[in-house]
């Protein structure tokens, strides 16, 4: 939206009285009336670009509400003032580190009793929906009799991301609203639905251009317009028997996803709806203590730091700078699927690769991508028309960023440093996705070496949101904030991290995956293995997680830190070299530790317990060489290692990282652990010397 669109929806500033003409005393909101003595209730939160509602912002909305109704206007449109859509959803700093549940129980009420007085308001209320509409801005919406929205808008219901569900009476206007089964998905998968899928499924009742908004909210709050369908349906869905069986099925297959112990808010959403979807009023009651209940738990307070970890992690791209044209070096999987995603990101990108039969192939790759993601034909033919085979390198002297993603040879990246250094335009980042070789040893004969930087993407390209920037003695500073910035523009999050063996990740990573190995060499088994850090919360074991990765690239990484690092490690079995050997490498040949097929580890659903001790073994010796990262300084932040190792590897967000784990288990639990392991398997368990500066 515009400013000029902005403007024309307010023309004059008024408060709620027919003859006003005095701006009213809010900071977050406007209210104007236009000549059909429509009132236009506009919101804009001050100092903020994203409108999120507050405890201020609410109490606002209830004096207004109240004037409205001293002096009740024909109608009443809710919008947003912000470009960035609607609304976002609920402050997330009042959320943070909640104890009091007393407290919160007595302000959430609150917050109900500003909601249901703008459902009985005793005026037609519509709300205008753009952009992001989410959470409690969604609520809100919810609460107005009608519902416009532009192309573009999403609405969703995210908080089961946040370990809770909606609070502010969604969870009973939703599923009375629509498809009480579609509505409960939403909310437990924390989907959205653009403005045309939301028309489809009732939570709209109309579609419309910007420019046509004023016109349409005339039509709406005058009775016109599509009305709901399919009362009968909720009739039937809400009433108890039929309730009861459909969360019973809700339950079972959220179990499939997620444990109760880990993740309790899907499952007390589906336990709210059994009890008291027959009631939208008891509903909107009991939601008050179920949300207060899961608010203070250690996941919903873990989930909202990691939360604001990525937002962290979003701040530390910087400001915004200028890139519009990317050459990668390399096209196998990373170079390829890098090459994809920065041309779905709208850069131009050249792709270069010896083989021009490789280069073919990541095209391919790119286009199944997006066709996957159900992309429409445009943004498809736009991405792919943006990704240029270019095997003689035409495109890199014009390239903004140079990314090599050449094979993991030091010689080999060093040759290729030779070639193309001297072809860099002023300015243009070199960067390297190694994911292991040290960035001194590769910068050694540039004649500019602070231009070279790592940027350490991770596998899936598409699916991994985070980026390890990675800094070295001379790397220029000028290079550094690029790089980081560049992260930022192609959607990823960019992790500050110092040149050492591994760097940080696959510093922390390699202890898990060579202890689930040598737990196989003990013959356990591979499914048992998995459990058992599933059941920690990471989202995939070490056994699958080595599969996906690539035998071969485990095999390298971990025998380049066993020669770099002074730090024992678990012995790697003859038999996995041979695997590698045989070609046996994983998901990519089909055949690993699994077999696979269409993508997905084919693994006997029963399997053997795991043993005493599996989660331990496998968990420790990660958060052990997180210890060993900070204390040698490749990171330097705890908030900046947990968000990475959540965002890259997928360190159960619910525990808020490794460091934060730690501390919540408790430094001196763990190390004790550490030295029983010590004594049981042998001295790679011994705790880094860094945990006794811990405080």
């Amino acid at each position: 939206m515009t400013d000029r669109t902005l403007t024309a929806l307010r023309p004059r500033e008024l408060e709620t009285g027919p003859a006003a003409t005095k701006k009213g005393p809010w900071s977050h909101w406007r209210i104007t009336r236009d000549a059909d003595e429509v009132a236009w209730l506009v919101f804009d939160r001050k100092d903020a670009s994203t409108n999120t509602l507050s405890t201020e912002v609410l109490e606002e909305l209830d004096d207004i509400l109240a004037k409205i109704e001293e002096s009740p206007p024909r109608g009443l449109v809710l919008r947003s003032g912000k470009a960035s859509g609607f609304c976002a959803g609920a402050d997330v700093n009042e959320l943070r580190g909640v104890t009091d549940t007393g407290q919160v129980e007595e302000r959430l009420s609150r917050f109900h009793a500003i909601a249901d007085r703008l459902a009985g308001l005793d005026v037609a209320t519509l709300a205008v929906i753009h952009g992001h509409c989410l959470g409690g801005g969604l609520e809100l919406a919810l609460a107005c009799d009608r519902r416009i929205a532009v192309p573009g808008a999403t609405l969703g219901f995210p908080e089961v991301m946040l370990g809770l569900h909606p609070g502010l009476g969604g969870t009973a206007r939703g599923t009375r609203l629509i498809d009480p089964v579609v509505a409960m998905t939403m909310m437990l998968t924390g989907r959205s639905a653009d403005a045309r899928k939301a028309r489809a499924l009732g939570l709209v009742d109309m579609v419309t251009e910007e420019r046509h908004v004023r016109n349409a909210a005339g039509a709406v709050l005058a009775g016109e317009g599509a009305r709901r369908r399919g009362r009968l349906k909720r009739l039937v869905l809400n009433a108890a028997p039929v309730r009861a069986l459909v969360a019973n099925r809700m339950r079972a297959k959220t179990r499939q996803k997620a444990s109760p112990d880990h993740y309790p808010a899907p499952f007390a959403l589906i336990d709210l709806w059994r009890r008291h979807g027959g009631s939208a009023r008891a509903m909107r009651k009991a939601e008050i203590p179920s949300f207060t209940r899961l608010l203070v738990t250690d996941t919903a307070q873990s989930l909202i730091r990691a939360f604001f970890l990525r937002e962290k992690l979003k701040n530390l791209a910087g400001r915004e700078q200028e890139f519009a044209h990317v050459h990668v070096i390399g096209a196998g999987a990373m170079g390829g699927d890098i090459a994809g995603w920065c041309a779905l990101q709208g850069l131009r990108v050249t792709l270069s690769d010896m083989k021009p039969d490789v280069i073919g192939d990541a095209v391919k790759r790119a286009a199944r991508l997006f066709e996957k993601r159900r992309l429409p034909g445009p943004v498809v033919r736009g991405a792919l028309d943006r990704l240029v085979p270019d095997p003689r390198g035409i495109g890199l002297p014009h390239a903004d960023v140079v990314i090599e993603a050449v094979p993991e040879k030091l010689d080999i990246k060093r040759k290729v440093y030779e070639q193309v250094e001297p072809r860099l335009k002023i300015g243009a980042i070199l960067a390297t996705n190694t994911s292991s070789i040290p960035l001194e040893q590769l910068s050694q004969g540039l004649k500019q070496p602070g231009r070279l930087i790592g940027l350490h993407f991770f596998n899936p390209v598409a699916r991994m949101q985070l980026v390890e920037v990675v800094r070295h003695a001379k790397a220029d500073e000028r290079a550094l904030d690029a790089g980081r910035a560049f992260v930022g523009r192609i959607g990823r999050l960019p992790a500050p991290v110092s040149s050492a063996p591994g760097f940080l990740v696959n510093r922390a990573l390699t202890p898990y995956l060579i202890e689930a190995i040598v737990m196989l060499d003990e013959g356990v088994d591979p499914l048992a293995i998995d459990r058992a850090a599933e059941g920690f919360g990471m989202p995939m074991g070490p056994v699958e997680l080595a599969d996906q990765v690539g035998l071969d690239i485990c095999l390298n990484v971990a025998d380049m830190l066993r020669d770099k690092i002074d730090r024992p490690m678990g012995d790697i079995p003859d038999w996995l070299r041979k695997k590698v050997e045989d070609g046996e490498l994983g998901r990519k040949t089909g055949k690993g530790f699994y077999c696979w097929k269409d993508g997905r580890a084919q693994k006997n659903k029963r399997g053997a317990a795991s043993p005493e001790g599996a989660e331990d073994r496998l968990i420790l010796p990660m958060v052990d060489a997180c210890v060993t990262c900070l204390r040698e300084g490749v990171v330097d932040d705890e908030e900046v290692l947990d968000g990475a190792m959540i965002f890259a590897t997928g360190f159960a967000p619910f525990r808020g990282g490794p460091m934060r784990y730690a501390r919540t288990r408790g430094i001196d639990n763990v190390t004790s652990a550490l030295r029983n392991l010590a004594q049981q398997h042998g001295e790679r368990f011994s705790p880094d010397p860094g945990w006794d500066k811990l405080s």
